[in-house]
């Protein structure tokens, strides 16, 4: 076990989020983990994992003991003849892609960055987008958890079924996550094809798109009527990378390096956003490229923000989007950012945001340090009126009796809770919030 010092200060990427823990530790071994977790039990304190802090809500903060993942990590070992791998909880998704990619195997879907880890990414619900893939989560086939006891509980369909069915997005309420098994599959290329669209094109045709497409994306962009649609579909090959200039240019320059500067500007002078947006919005040109999955997946997030998102039922979408458009375009709102909007087919997993139904997903961003409450609270007034379920890492206004209406098994995941941890070994205040106590 490794002290990585007291009373270290926390934050999270987006610096929104900020814990004072007692004791800040990291364990080599879920035996190890155990121990720590009776130790606090008996010492009054609250235990709670971190990951690399890329969720905007308070979901691992805790003045008790902070668990770091960094001795938790590493590729346990690959099953070919299962299709699977089983990685530490705190792997960072960045090294499983590229050790999967070096053995010739890949995950099915990713959502748009890879820092996060295995974990950290799972018990908040990270998606991507996909018309018959789902979030990471929906990939796990078992997982090793540490309970408030100090038992290590294995996992899978099979084994311990019931906490398997809940603790795939566990929000770190259940217990600690040591070890993941992930279903994966052969290497396979995609080919994206991104391109500008009218707002209103996109509308009309959104379920074409969902439809005719393995992962359909939009964004679009506030004060506008311009979209960028983005679609990314397997392909026999050959591979045919954006060229290392081009590729910087759009993804570096554009989408990070002058993104913030016009972000920065916003918020200093909000006045420039509307021009600023419509030049932002035509400064990214088509571009069709082949690659292996997960560099098609994801992108660079250097530009940092705050963010909510909600998942909708996908036949609400269209209704949503225009009352969304409608509320930004009436307001005296000043948005940089764009809103992004994303697809998932229905999931078996307990609080899932795609839990038993076929989901949309629409996000809103704001530059770090931008006022976001007027904008964040118009659009969740929105959402909710469609029984939107906020993304469990994202910030979201909701409460347990708003989430018990939207989620039909919510009981069964308190229920859950209260078995394995009774005395709230893993509570801290947002899960209050959310869960109930």
């Amino acid at each position: 076990m490794t002290e990585t010092g007291k009373h270290n200060a926390w934050r999270n990427w987006a610096g929104n989020v900020r814990a004072h823990p007692v004791r800040s530790l990291a364990p080599g071994s879920a035996e190890e983990l155990a121990r720590i977790v009776t130790t606090a039990a008996d010492d009054g304190l609250t235990v709670k994992a971190v990951g690399t802090g890329h969720s905007f809500t308070a979901a691992a903060a805790t003045d008790g003991v902070l668990i770091r993942p960094d001795r938790l990590s590493g590729i346990h070992g690959i099953d070919r003849a299962a299709g699977t791998v089983t990685v530490g909880a705190g792997t960072p998704l960045c090294q499983l892609n590229q050790v999967l990619a070096a053995e010739g195997l890949s995950l099915t879907n990713m959502g748009d960055i890879m820092a996060q880890t295995a974990a950290g990414a799972t018990s908040t619900g990270t998606h991507g987008t996909g018309r018959d893939s789902g979030s990471i989560a929906a990939q796990i086939k078992g997982l090793e958890l540490v309970t408030a006891d100090g038992s290590v509980l294995h996992c899978s369909e099979k084994e311990n079924p019931e906490v398997f069915a809940a603790a795939r997005i566990g929000l770190g309420a259940l217990g600690v996550v040591t070890a993941i098994t992930f279903a994966v599959e052969p290497l396979f290329l995609l080919t994206a094809r991104e391109e500008p669209m009218r707002w209103e094109r996109v509308l009309a045709e959104f379920g074409r798109l969902a439809a005719e497409n393995e992962h359909f994306e939009f964004y679009w962009f506030p004060h506008t009527a311009n979209c960028t649609v983005k679609r990314n579909n397997r392909s026999p090959g050959p591979a045919a990378p954006p060229g290392r200039i081009s590729g910087w240019i759009e993804d570096e320059l554009l989408s990070n390096g002058v993104f913030q500067a016009a972000c920065a500007l916003g918020r200093a002078v909000p006045a420039a956003v509307p021009p600023i947006a419509r030049i932002s919005s035509r400064a990214l040109s088509a571009r069709t490229y082949t690659d292996i999955a997960y560099k098609v997946f994801t992108s660079p997030r250097r530009v940092r923000f705050v963010e909510m998102e909600y998942a909708i039922p996908r036949a609400a979408a269209v209704d949503a989007l225009r009352e969304l458009k409608a509320m930004v375009d009436r307001s005296r709102l000043r948005i940089s950012f764009p809103v992004e909007v994303r697809i998932a087919p229905a999931d078996d997993i307990t609080l899932s945001t795609a839990s038993g139904r076929d989901s949309a997903y629409i996000a809103v961003h704001l530059y770090r340090g931008t006022p976001h409450q007027g904008y964040f609270t118009a659009v969740e007034r929105i959402m909710t009126a469609h029984g939107g379920r906020p993304h469990w890492g994202k910030l979201h206004g909701r409460d347990a009796a708003y989430l018990s209406e939207v989620y039909p098994r919510f009981g069964e995941f308190t229920a859950l809770r209260d078995r394995l941890d009774p005395q709230r070994v893993f509570g801290n205040a947002y899960l209050r919030r959310v869960l109930g106590d």
